[in-house]
C-alpha cells in the first residue's frame, strides 16, 4: 500500500469543519459499515422494526405470505364446520320427505305421482345445496361451454387428458341428473314412501357431494378434495346397493352413474399432482391456512 504524506497547507485544510467538501476516507467508511453490520445491537433494532407492520393491511400482508403447508396442521374447525353442516342438510331432507308422506299419506291419501317424484329428485340432483350451509358454488355452466375459467375449472392447473367444458354441463343435466331423478322416483314408487333407508342414502351421497363443491371450488383445498371425490363415489356405491335390495332395475340405473364419478376422480387425483406447494404435494387432509370455512348462510361480510 502506498502512504501518503500531506504538507502543512493540506493538514490545515483536512482539519476544517467543512463537511461537504471533506468526507473521511473510503476505507474508513467501509470499515464503519463492517462495524455497523456485524453489530448485535444493530441486528437487533433493525429486527425489530422489521417484524412490527406499521398498518392493518400490512398486518394481512405478513400473515397471507406464510406457507401453511411448510408445518401443516390439522384444520379440526373445517371438519366440524363439514360435519355440522352434513347433519344440517340431511335433516332438512328427513323432514321434508317426512313432510311429504304425511300429506300423501294422510291428507291427499294417494299415492305419489311419479312425474312428481321425478320432478322433485331432479331438483335435488341439481340444487340440493340450497340445504346445506355452506358455499358450495359449482363452475360457472356459461364460462365452462366457452372454456374459459371459474371456480373449479381452470382457475388451476389442469390434467391435459380435461374434457372440454361444454362436456360437464350436458352430462349433469341431460345424463346425471335424470338418471338420478328416476332411479329415485322407481324407489318411491316400490315403497311407497320418501322418508326411507334408499332414499336417505342417495340425499347422503348428495350432501357429500356438496360438501366436496366446497372443498374443491370454493376452498380450492387440492389434497382434501382427493379424498371428498373418494367419499362422492363410495357414498353413491352405497345409494346404488340400497336401490338394488329394493328394486334392482333402480340400482343398476344409480350405479352406472359411478362411470363418470370415478373419471371425476381420476380428473381431480391427477389436478391434486399437477398442483403441489413449494413444500411438495398438498397433504391429503384439510391444512389450517389453506383456506377459511364459513357458513354462508351466517356470513354478513361484504363481498
Amino acid at each position: 500500500m502506498v502512504k501518503l504524506h500531506y504538507g502543512p497547507l493540506a493538514a490545515a485544510l483536512l482539519a476544517a469543519p467543512s463537511a461537504h467538501a471533506f468526507a473521511p476516507p473510503s476505507s474508513t467508511v467501509v470499515v464503519n459499515q463492517k462495524q455497523q453490520q456485524y453489530s448485535p445491537l444493530s441486528l437487533y433494532k433493525k429486527q425489530e422494526c422489521s417484524t412490527i407492520p406499521t398498518t392493518t393491511t400490512s398486518l394481512r400482508s405478513s400473515s397471507s405470505n406464510i406457507n401453511p403447508y411448510t408445518s401443516p396442521e390439522l384444520d379440526t374447525s373445517a371438519l366440524i364446520k363439514y360435519a355440522t353442516s352434513a347433519i344440517t342438510e340431511l335433516t332438512l331432507f328427513a323432514a321434508t320427505f317426512q313432510l311429504l308422506d304425511v300429506a300423501f299419506t294422510n291428507v291427499l291419501d294417494t299415492s305419489v305421482p311419479f312425474p312428481f317424484a321425478f320432478l322433485l329428485f331432479y331438483g335435488c340432483s341439481l340444487k340440493s345445496r340450497v340445504f346445506n350451509p355452506l358455499n358450495n358454488q359449482r363452475p360457472d355452466r356459461s364460462k365452462a361451454v366457452d372454456g374459459e375459467g371459474s371456480s373449479g375449472f381452470k382457475d388451476r392447473v389442469m390434467p391435459s387428458w380435461t374434457p372440454p367444458g361444454v362436456t360437464f354441463p350436458i352430462m349433469w343435466l341431460l345424463i346425471i341428473g335424470p338418471i338420478r331423478a328416476y332411479s329415485a322416483s322407481l324407489i318411491v314408487s316400490s315403497t311407497g314412501s320418501f322418508l326411507c333407508l334408499p332414499i336417505m342414502a342417495f340425499m347422503l351421497h348428495l350432501t357429500i357431494g356438496d360438501i366436496w363443491n366446497t372443498i374443491n371450488n370454493t376452498e380450492k383445498r387440492y389434497g382434501a378434495a382427493v379424498i371428498g371425490v373418494l367419499c362422492v363415489v363410495l357414498s353413491a356405491a352405497n345409494a346404488a346397493n340400497q336401490y338394488y335390495a329394493v328394486d334392482p332395475f333402480a340400482g343398476k340405473l344409480l350405479g352406472g352413474t359411478l362411470i363418470w364419478l370415478c373419471t371425476a376422480a381420476a380428473l381431480i387425483t391427477d389436478t391434486w399432482r399437477l398442483n403441489p406447494s413449494e413444500e411438495g404435494l398438498v397433504p391429503l387432509y384439510p391444512v389450517v391456512g389453506e383456506a377459511e370455512t364459513s357458513f354462508m348462510w351466517f356470513d354478513s361480510k361484504d363481498e
